[in-house]
């Protein structure tokens, strides 16, 4: 296990750290929550550590399945090392149901099923507020090659087609998913977090929201929707 050196990055939900093996970084998962570009801030008990366990459930599901992505190990309750990433500025959404953002700009109501999954592409600025782009503006302003791009959106849809299937039997619908890739070393690789702020989770038979979605939108039992995603992903674990 390398040694942690000083911090090089806070961000919104989590802390990365520089450690003594060049090619490897510590992520540190924080409590605390923003919605809305930060408009929104606050604190949800445990958080840190539901989504760190969570993610690395998903990410090793993901290592057996052939994704590569930059999980190497847990390192305790919030930690996870992870491989040096160059991150490309381009956040891409899967969405499988209308929800979100989506319901207004097309106009259906959420809950809507699609006849395919969507990908949709955000220039990873906080400034401007993420805004949607597409592939015309990602090859004109450089920030991913099209070979690039083509693993990105074949990656995405395999991500989101492994975890629908995963979380199936497990009374869990996935709405939609954000994903991150960097590049480590020549290759793109799936990085970030997979967890309840990065997806929308809804419960298959009640339609409940068991994401961030209660933060954003004050519905309560924010703290509990985090636990139950854990408490079904670990008892499947256990018993399967």
């Amino acid at each position: 296990m390398p040694e942690i050196l000083e911090q090089l990055y806070e961000g919104k939900a989590k802390k990365v750290y520089k450690t003594t093996d060049s090619n490897l970084y510590l992520v540190y998962y924080k409590d605390d929550a923003t919605a809305f570009n930060g408009l929104k801030k606050g604190s949800i008990k445990d958080k840190g550590f539901y989504n760190n366990q969570i993610s690395e459930i998903f990410f090793k599901l993901l290592t057996e399945k052939g994704v590569p992505n930059h999980f190497v190990q847990s390192d305790g309750d919030r930690g996870m090392l992870v491989k040096t990433l160059e991150i490309v500025p381009v956040e891409v959404v899967v969405r499988n149901i209308v929800a979100g953002s989506l319901a207004k700009r097309v106009g259906k109501p959420e809950g809507t099923s699609l006849r395919r999954p969507i990908l949709e592409f955000s220039y990873k600025n906080d400034e401007l507020g993420d805004p949607m782009v597409n592939e015309y503006h990602i090859q004109a302003m450089g920030w991913a090659a099209p070979e690039e791009m083509d693993i990105i959106c074949k990656q995405s849809l395999k991500v989101n087609e492994i975890l629908t299937a995963y979380l199936k039997p497990r009374g869990i619908v996935l709405v939609d998913i954000k994903l991150e890739f960097g590049r480590h070393q020549g290759q793109i690789l799936l990085g970030d977090e997979i967890s309840p702020d990065t997806c929308r989770f809804w419960d298959a038979r009640t339609r409940e929201k068991l994401d961030k979605d209660r933060f954003r939108r004050d519905l309560g039992k924010v703290e509990e929707a985090y636990q139950e995603i854990f408490k079904r992903l670990l008892e499947e674990r256990h018993n399967g």
